[in-house]
């Protein structure tokens, strides 16, 4: 299987760089910004679908997360060059590749296997692929807001006619597309379970090798995540689309089994991108914000999450916005992220770890749980369920996914603070949460702009913004091509500007959890080291 693994993410780590190669090498070859070299009508759908699922993985779990997400939403903190913790390479000239990457890339695969399917109406080929395309379009649309969306792959040679100005989607028609496309994927994947020839992406599929019922899973939880986005500017198709998502055939995920996982080879040569950045760098500690919640709850995911600093054995979290002067001072007091996220030996010494095979999570059943959780507590999507029941299992399947017993996850769930109680569930569903979207920083952010939870996430004191940017700002490429679509998104967002609000973040007082200095720095001096 490993094997099998490795020779189809050959074929995604080829595609994905010579067709960056290809652009940015030649400004003349810009008007095949939307057609991938390596994928032509007559590659196998299987080799499509491989492709994208590992070049989108490669694309939001490596340098896109541990740079921006994980920092953005303190998580993480940066000590040796901390350019993103102060916000002063996060603007559209350093996150161009990370606008332009997936429509290079995957979302062109995923078009292709999309199109090939529908024509062969095989749901079983088609229905993974646009679960994945909605996938990743979610997190380019909650990165950047509006988008183009309906014209950005019409340039794909399956789907003519070609285009270089695509028109940038308004977030609300966005967010209204998923729930159309997830609620026919899941019908359509119920329908294939007895057809004759439904399609099998078989061992292609890295995912869930072609379990039809785990594909509506994904995509029924995908679909209560995007309701519970707009739940601050639109209760009530939040509430009409958690019923239709917790309803649909083969409802959400039920265990950690149904989990959205990128197991890696760790073969060295295919490996984490975690686990490939701490190899040769040492220049992220965790931040105090995430490491106050695990001290004061005596969390046991805490030494999984993090390794005790080197100069006491202490866990400590580093401040986020701090120079490179500064930071030196907690290179050995503060905790480096885990032992599981590295690869044994790297540059700097030995830290045991597995972390070239450690998997990448691209959702889990805990974040459904809390969705179901704070669902309850509101008194919509129409759950059976009570919050704290929830919120407990929510909490039980963190600790599970990260190898912490059952016995200590019920004593860490009966603790002060963390025991459910509904006078503060809101915060409590929040920050749990939060903390179990540990490893995927740009869902953090997003959970962060929605809830202002926790309080505690503030710009460094050096720090070039002063309150915590709510989105990145569009491609350099995008100002060169298509200026005048993305001048109109820009307009509807009030510029494009990191203090941009999009549509699901435009009425933040709306959150039970908002209070007036979120994301405000704070002018009182942090403590020292």
């Amino acid at each position: 299987m490993t094997a099998m693994i490795n020779k189809k993410l050959v074929t995604a780590t080829a595609g994905l760089a010579m067709a960056l190669g290809a652009v940015a090498c030649n400004s003349d070859k810009l008007t095949s910004l939307n057609i991938n070299p390596n994928a032509p009508a007559n590659v196998p759908v299987t080799t499509l679908f491989t492709s994208g699922v590992a070049a989108a993985a490669a694309q939001w779990y490596g340098w896109t997360d541990y740079r921006f997400g994980e920092i953005l939403t303190q998580q993480l903190a940066e000590v040796q060059y901390p350019d993103e913790d102060r916000y002063t390479r996060i603007g559209g000239g350093s996150t161009t590749f990370y606008f332009d990457a997936p429509f290079i890339a995957e979302l062109e695969d995923f078009q292709q296997v999309i199109d090939r399917g529908t024509t062969a109406s095989q749901p079983g080929i088609y229905g993974p692929a646009l679960i994945m395309k909605t996938w990743d379009y979610g997190i380019i649309t909650d990165t950047w807001g509006d988008v183009p969306y309906s014209e950005a792959l019409a340039g794909s040679p399956t789907s003519p006619p070609s285009t270089l100005k695509p028109k940038y989607d308004a977030q609300k028609d966005i967010y209204t597309d998923f729930f159309r496309v997830l609620t026919k994927v899941s019908t359509d994947l119920e329908a294939a379970k007895t057809a004759a020839n439904p399609g099998d992406l078989g061992t292609a599929d890295l995912l869930y090798s072609g379990n039809l019922t785990k594909w509506q899973r994904f995509a029924n939880s995908l679909h209560a995540r995007y309701a519970m986005r707009i739940v601050n500017v639109d209760p009530v198709t939040a509430d009409a689309e958690l019923r239709k998502a917790f309803t649909a055939p083969g409802g959400v995920f039920q265990s950690n089994a149904d989990n959205a996982e990128l197991k890696w080879p760790g073969d060295g040569i295919y490996n984490n991108p975690w686990a490939v950045n701490f190899a040769s760098r040492d220049d992220h500690r965790m931040s105090r914000v995430l490491m106050e919640p695990l001290n004061t709850y005596s969390d046991p995911r805490r030494p999984i999450y993090a390794m005790p600093a080197a100069s006491d054995g202490a866990f400590r979290g580093a401040p986020n916005g701090i120079t490179h002067a500064k930071g030196a001072a907690y290179l050995s007091t503060t905790s480096r992220p885990g032992a599981v996220f590295y690869p044994g030996t790297t540059a700097y010494g030995y830290y045991g770890g597995t972390g070239n095979s450690f998997p990448s999570f691209m959702m889990s059943y805990a974040e459904v749980a809390f969705i179901q959780a704070e669902a309850a507590q509101r008194g919509i999507g129409g759950l059976a369920g009570t919050a704290a029941s929830y919120y407990n299992a929510g909490v039980q399947a963190s600790m599970a996914q990260w190898g912490v017993s059952s016995t200590d996850a019920a004593t860490y769930l009966a603790r002060p603070g963390v025991v459910y109680v509904p006078a503060t569930g809101f915060a409590q569903i929040a920050l749990q949460k939060w903390i179990a979207l540990y490893t995927d920083g740009l869902q953090a952010w997003a959970e962060w702009r929605r809830t202002c939870v926790p309080r505690t996430v503030q710009p460094g004191p050096d720090a070039s913004e002063s309150i915590v940017p709510r989105r990145l700002q569009y491609s350099d490429t995008e100002y060169s091509v298509n200026a005048a679509n993305l001048d109109v998104a820009a307009t509807r967002m009030g510029g494009d500007e990191f203090q941009g609000r999009m549509y699901w973040d435009s009425n933040p007082t709306a959150a039970p959890t908002y209070f007036a200095g979120c994301g405000v720095r704070d002018v009182a001096p942090q403590p020292a080291p």
